[in-house]
């Protein structure tokens, strides 16, 4: 059980099943060291799910030993689209199908429920802060960095002086829409990759497992038909299954995050020559993969990030740390921040 003589802020990262939920308290000290997870029962709607993040927070100063009084802020991270201020996109989005949730007030909600400030991040862009300030520490405000999160699709922040950059409209960091060169990454008579957003050739069309499902399986398995794989039904399973045969070493599917690990680093590149970051951190399922494999993959998109000397002797391209908890790590840093500057 923690003790706090001072304030504190709890993050919670929303998600799609589960909520996660952290403490940080006024000296900078997660009092959390795990995942701390409820269901979020987005599926729902927005008044349960709006209740079952109250619960979260509940649940997770219970578990600190921290009184609710010590609160003075919250931290809120979902998943996008969703603009600066936590209005969920007109449209919707994957984890917030349902019509009730189109244009939806999220973070508006919550801070109406809890009667507490909340501050809010999308989830790419609350693991990109807390990517930043593990790396950077104390000097996290003298630093940039890059971050690029591979899920179902590619998210990821910018951080700027240790701040996130979230743009007029909340969309900054969309890393996965960013198109790249595709030259010398397709193979001949591979079909241009589509996005599910309807650009063609962007990031996210390649790195992500939508990708994977939509673009990268079928063609590989025209030129492997008798992979077992091939039987597997339907699809969207049989590119779940693959991060293991990858790090089994199978042909097929080192080929497939071979053309992954070239977009992150043609998009690494990208930002090289745009904001010239500090750090380039890479996330996402990967992270969670066997080491040898995650090694592997890291160092091909090393080798696809085209830095300069002068770029290489001060940057570095590493993986974010401590990933199923960084959202909520992430929201809370963003909340602390708000407060500790008032």
């Amino acid at each position: 059980m923690a003790h706090v003589d001072s304030w504190v802020v709890v993050g919670l990262d929303n998600g799609g099943t589960s909520n996660n939920a952290t403490v940080l308290d006024a000296s900078g000290r997660f009092l959390v060291d795990r995942l701390v997870e409820t269901p979020s029962m987005v599926r729902e709607g927005p008044e349960v799910a709006v209740e079952r993040l109250a619960h979260a927070m509940e649940n997770v100063l219970r578990l600190t030993g921290v009184d609710r009084s010590q609160v003075r802020a919250v931290g809120l991270d979902t998943p996008g689209p969703a603009s600066a201020d936590g209005v969920i996109s007109s449209k919707g989005a994957t984890n917030f199908s349902e019509p009730a949730w189109h244009g939806y007030d999220f973070r508006g909600a919550l801070e109406t429920r809890l009667d507490l400030p909340v501050v809010y991040n999308n989830d790419g862009n609350a693991a990109a802060l807390y990517a930043h300030h593990v790396r950077f520490g104390a000097a996290a405000h003298a630093h940039s960095s890059i971050s690029a999160i591979v899920g179902t699709g590619l998210g990821g922040g910018i951080v700027e002086d240790g701040r996130v950059v979230k743009g007029a409209a909340g969309m900054a960091g969309e890393l996965g829409h960013v198109h790249i060169p595709l030259h010398g990454l397709l193979e001949d008579g591979q079909p241009l990759p589509e996005c599910n957003c309807g650009f063609t050739g962007d990031a996210e069309s390649v790195a992500s497992l939508t990708g994977i499902e939509k673009n990268l399986l079928p063609f590989w398995l025209t030129r492997f038909p008798d992979h077992e794989l091939a039987s597997v039904e339907p699809l969207g399973k049989a590119a779940k299954l693959l991060r293991g045969y990858g790090e089994n070493g199978d042909p097929l599917a080192l080929k497939v995050f071979e053309q992954q690990a070239m977009a992150i680093g043609r998009l690494f590149t990208i930002a090289a020559n745009f904001t010239d970051p500090s750090a380039y951190f890479l996330g996402g399922g990967v992270v969670e993969a066997a080491p040898h494999f995650r090694e592997w993959f890291l160092e091909k998109v090393r080798e696809n990030t085209l830095l300069r000397e002068e770029q290489r002797r001060v940057a570095a391209v590493s993986l974010v740390d401590d990933l199923d908890m960084a959202g909520a790590r992430g929201a809370a840093l963003a909340a602390h921040a708000e407060i500790a500057g008032r």
